[in-house]
């Protein structure tokens, strides 16, 4: 199967970019000249710009759209107010096999009670729209704008020094947006987000005229010493945070209870898909839960590998690890059986090809935050 190719592949491909396929698009990987680490450490100390056009959007519009979206997905949208955006999940419904179950996470950006953009994962963005079709009111419409939206990350902390030098705002408050004008009048909308731990921002722009904002950040950086950062180096700041990736800490075998994103359900409210079958597993508790897991030695766990207890019984599976820049060492996530009473300090094994190498159990963040 082709892959789909962000409106940016041309300036990427010719920045010397690795690319993979990331939920049927094409995306760089990283880029000639530093690759992963040296892009890593630009995020942490600098600023970095990624394309992030792979991820999904869609509109919701019509008369009560806001609180069509608020009865379906997990988190509570009377929490926010125009303007600022919300990380929420759609998992399955009730009455469905496997509910509660994570079908994606995703960013809402509500406009107003009309009207509210969504930002899910690639390879979900169908799904979740479907869903949300069918489950539609009269006069609510859903709308896949993927093709017509490019998704650009500014982050780091010189990252509000770049915004301010293209004529974007930059003082916005943790998970709030603005649409403005941009350069040559059009319009970019600039949300204080994203996925890497520092200080940063997203931006959604018309796909048309992408380019034109990617060079102007670029140039505006130089001074910053910015750097165009690939997929690879998104997945090591992620993963230091301790932050999910859908199909690795969260999926429809994998609730929100397990993967300690509870913070992302409105337990109060009075529907969302899967409200039942989730509280009735926070009443009993989780038969496994999320955990990080950070290697001594040289050793770097990997997904899919069995994490071991003190007398070698499988109690849990890595499900995202890598190399981590900032430490230095191998870090992993893995959801741990309840019952085996791990927790933080806890020395466990992974099973590298049949050898066991000691790992601690570590509650994430493995590196402080500062995206407040």
């Amino acid at each position: 199967m082709s892959s789909s190719t962000s409106p940016l592949h041309g300036r990427h491909a010719a920045a010397g970019a690795k690319f993979a396929d990331f939920g049927g698009w094409s995306m760089p990987i990283e880029y000639a000249g530093g690759g992963v680490l040296a892009e890593h450490t630009a995020v942490r100390e600098g600023v970095g710009l990624f394309d992030v056009s792979h991820l999904g959007t869609a509109t919701v519009r019509g008369p009560g759209a806001a609180d069509f979206v608020n009865a379906c997905l997990t988190n509570d949208l009377g929490r926010i107010g125009p303007g600022q955006a919300q990380y929420t999940l759609c998992c399955l419904p009730d009455g469905e096999d496997r509910a509660g179950g994570v079908v994606d996470d995703l960013i809402v950006y509500l406009h107003g009670p009309d009207d509210v953009l969504l930002v899910p994962n690639a390879a979900n963005a169908a799904a979740v729209l479907a869903r949300l079709a069918e489950a539609a009111p009269a006069g609510v419409t859903v709308t896949d704008r993927h093709t017509e939206v490019a998704v650009l990350a500014l982050q780091g902390p010189r990252s509000a020094e770049v915004l301010a030098a293209v004529g974007l705002p930059g003082a916005l408050g943790y998970m709030s947006f603005a649409g403005t004008p941009g350069s040559g009048g059009d319009e970019v909308t600039v949300c204080r987000t994203g996925y890497t731990g520092e200080h940063g921002y997203e931006l959604l722009v018309g796909a048309d005229r992408a380019g034109a904002l990617w060079d102007a950040l670029l140039a505006a950086g130089e001074p910053e010493q910015i750097r165009p950062c690939g997929l690879g180096a998104r997945d090591t700041l992620r993963t230091e945070m301790g932050y999910p990736l859908h199909g690795h800490e969260l999926s429809v075998d994998i609730t929100p209870n397990q993967a300690r994103s509870g913070w992302a359900v409105g337990w109060a409210k009075d529907a969302f898909w899967g409200r039942e079958a989730l509280l009735a597993e926070r009443a009993a508790g989780p038969a496994r839960q999320l955990w990080g897991l950070q290697a001594p030695g040289r050793g770097i766990p990997r997904p899919g590998m069995s994490v071991l207890g003190a007398d070698g019984a499988v109690i849990g599976e890595v499900t995202s690890g890598t190399f981590s820049p900032t430490l230095r060492t191998g870090i992993a996530l893995a959801l741990l059986d309840t019952a085996a009473g791990a927790g933080e300090g806890t020395e466990v094994a992974v099973d590298v090809r049949g050898r066991p190498q000691p790992v601690v159990v570590r509650r994430p963040p493995f590196v402080p935050s500062h995206v407040r």
